[in-house]
């Protein structure tokens, strides 16, 4: 489906809320609703599981949001932690300068597309995207292009040539999005840290900074959680936690805000092998996005040129939004500059002392860093769909279902009376409610026909309806509906649990 009906889905079904929407909202602020949280937390949940329990060297934190400034001095982002902005004098709208770049490039993809989506068209079956992607002129001419954009662009970034940035965006002739105007002003950087001031201390000796990501709270922990968990390298720190950037455009919904949440882990191990390290966690990342059902061919690497000062290696997993491909989770080798950072610094030591070899070294580090609200917003996009399947009557009818995986799904369980108005069915009705609910998170539904409480529960995602009808207070036995398949088995009350059970268990992830 189109990203406009995605998000009129997400609030119609209680996923996602304009924040403060009664005041005309917040740009770029979002709230999560009733079945959004419950998503949210179920990805979060099936994260930390396969990160952390599934790992013997790999533990959990959960580091304050406020650090000491010189955190962040040490990591370079008071220095460093810029984009580049450019202004459009006529509709005074405010523009990353590489947003404008990449989104021009993306124009030029769209037409490589369209070729492909044609020539599929013609040749049908025997259509072979990858050779014809290599062979037709017009198509490894528009790439050239592209490639050619990208790679002055990149130059330019990581030499922090502004005047650069502003050259290529005059000789591509790029227009504001918003007025057509090609009036610009000249690039320059923007710190996207947002500061507050601590306590009733003014000036710059109270100045905190929200942070702008969660890894300096495990860098600055290192030693303690290496101590008191006895850990040998190699081994990894997690955490879940909220970061804060003051992005010059925060666009497409929950894609690019200005409060997120990250799920990172920063795996520790002795300088030399990161590459083997590296190559691992891409691996293993990738398996787990695949594992919960997303489609290989919606996913992709994007290895990075222009890499950040303190790496060595860097890739993105891409996920195909509706919007196109956009970073979903990084892997980053991240080598010693964060721990030599800050133990220069604050003149601490953060060196692991190697019984094998009798000495110590500041270790190197391997990063693993997806965006939890992005990972939502990629289950949402991949299984929200429409289809056609028979009515009640063995008509056809189009539905729209929210094929999440069973593990994630927001409910896993509806119990359904087959109508409301007799006492003995919503008695029973209630009874299995209270069998599941300490199990499962469970919805109760007695309003309106049993054919639009199905759709219901399909429009959230409910994996299992159960149905209570007359012959359960014969013979206790339930109707459980299955939203993919749409099959209807009868199922004993006592073996519900374990049928529910069996579908949904996060184990079968893992």
């Amino acid at each position: 489906m189109d990203f406009k009906s995605l998000v009129s889905h997400s609030k119609e079904y209680g996923f996602v809320f304009q924040s403060s929407e009664i005041y005309d909202g917040l740009s770029a602020a979002y709230d999560y609703g009733p079945n959004g949280v419950e998503l949210k937390n179920n990805i979060k949940q099936y994260w930390w599981k396969s990160m952390v329990q599934m790992h013997a060297n790999i533990t959990g934190l959960d580091a304050s949001i406020f650090m000491h400034p010189k955190t962040w001095k040490a990591s370079g982002h008071v220095d460093a932690f810029n984009d580049p902005m450019i202004d459009n004098k006529d509709s005074k709208k405010r523009y990353r300068a590489d947003v404008l770049i990449e989104g021009y490039c993306e124009k030029i993809e769209n037409k490589i597309k369209k070729d492909v989506d044609k020539a599929r068209k013609r040749f049908g079956d025997e259509f072979n995207e990858a050779e014809f992607r290599s062979t037709n002129g017009r198509i490894l001419d528009r790439q050239a292009k592209i490639d050619d954009i990208l790679s002055k662009m990149n130059n330019a970034l990581r030499d922090a040539d502004m005047e650069g940035l502003k050259t290529i965006i005059e000789d591509l002739e790029i227009a504001c999005p918003d007025s057509g105007s090609k009036n610009w002003t000249d690039v320059r950087q923007f710190n996207l840290m947002f500061s507050t001031q601590l306590g009733s201390i003014a000036g710059e000796e109270g100045k905190l900074y929200l942070r702008p990501e969660t890894a300096q709270g495990i860098f600055v922990n290192f030693l303690n959680v290496q101590k008191t968990t006895r850990q040998k390298l190699p081994f990894g720190i997690a955490q879940i936690g909220k970061a804060f950037r003051n992005e010059i455009v925060a666009r497409q919904f929950i894609f690019r805000m200005r409060e997120f949440e990250q799920m990172e882990m920063q795996f520790f191990v002795k300088p030399g092998t990161q590459k083997e390290y590296f190559d691992y966690w891409k691996e293993t990342r990738m398996k787990w996005h695949t594992n919960l059902g997303t489609p290989a061919d919606k996913l992709r690497w994007h290895d990075h040129d222009n890499l950040a000062h303190y790496a060595d290696a860097a890739t993105d997993i891409e996920f195909d939004f509706p919007f196109g491909f956009r970073e979903l989770e990084g892997i980053h080798s991240r080598t010693d500059f964060d721990l030599n950072a800050h133990q220069e610094l604050s003149g601490k030591k953060l060196q692991y002392f190697d019984p094998a070899l009798n000495e110590s070294y500041v270790p190197y580090v391997v990063e693993t860093s997806l965006g939890c609200d992005r990972m939502f917003l990629s289950q949402m996009a991949n299984a929200l769909q429409e289809e056609t399947v028979p009515d009640a009557d063995g008509k056809d009818s189009i539905r729209t279902v929210l094929k999440l995986n069973p593990v994630i799904a927001p409910v896993k369980v509806a119990v359904l009376p087959l109508v409301k108005n007799k006492e003995e069915l919503t008695k029973a009705a209630s009874d299995v409610f209270d069998k599941l609910k300490t199990s499962f998170n469970c919805q109760y539904d007695e309003k309106d026909a049993i054919g639009k409480r199905y759709r219901r529960q399909d429009a959230i995602g409910t994996p299992y309806c159960v149905t209570i009808d007359f012959d359960t207070l014969e013979d206790g036995t339930v109707t459980i509906r299955d939203r993919d398949s749409l099959k209807q088995e009868r199922v004993n009350i006592d073996d519900l649990k374990a049928k529910v059970f069996a579908g949904t268990d996060m184990g079968n992830l893992m």
